[in-house]
């Protein structure tokens, strides 16, 4: 894609931090991290998001974080991370390029990810339901 910021880097169109690459992937250090070592996970070839990244994207995206995040965790002695994935502008992602983040943490760094409000009663039931009627 022309003007996608992602797609650039992949291209070496625009500078970036690169911790690991492969003939499928690219990952990058974030340029504003949640915490240092914040690392970026892109597939080489375009696609907007989770839904149109098709098994091959996903497959070859996944398979490297277990070894990105130890590398990560080992050199920076973090305690531990979060892997995220922002899908679509309503949650967050900036960039329309599918990536993951591995976002490295240790306890105590003030940074509440994935924290939300209960369900009121009666209301988790009522949700499973939907969902599962999707599914079939």
């Amino acid at each position: 894609m022309n003007d996608c910021l992602f797609c650039k880097i992949v291209n070496n169109e625009i500078p970036s931090q690169k911790i690991f690459e492969n003939e499928k992937i690219l990952a990058f250090l974030d340029i504003n991290p949640i915490n240092p070592g914040h690392v970026l996970i892109v597939p080489k070839k375009h696609c907007n998001g989770l839904l149109d990244a098709g098994e091959e994207n996903l497959n070859a995206l996944i398979q490297p974080v277990p070894i990105i995040a130890k590398a990560i965790m080992s050199a920076l002695d973090y305690e531990g991370f979060n892997l995220g994935v922002n899908n679509g502008s309503a949650a967050g992602q900036i960039v329309p390029h599918l990536h993951f983040h591995i976002m490295p943490r240790r306890a105590g760094d003030g940074h509440h990810l994935f924290h939300g409000a209960p369900y009121q009663l009666g209301e988790i039931e009522k949700v499973a339901e939907k969902i599962r009627q999707q599914l079939t």
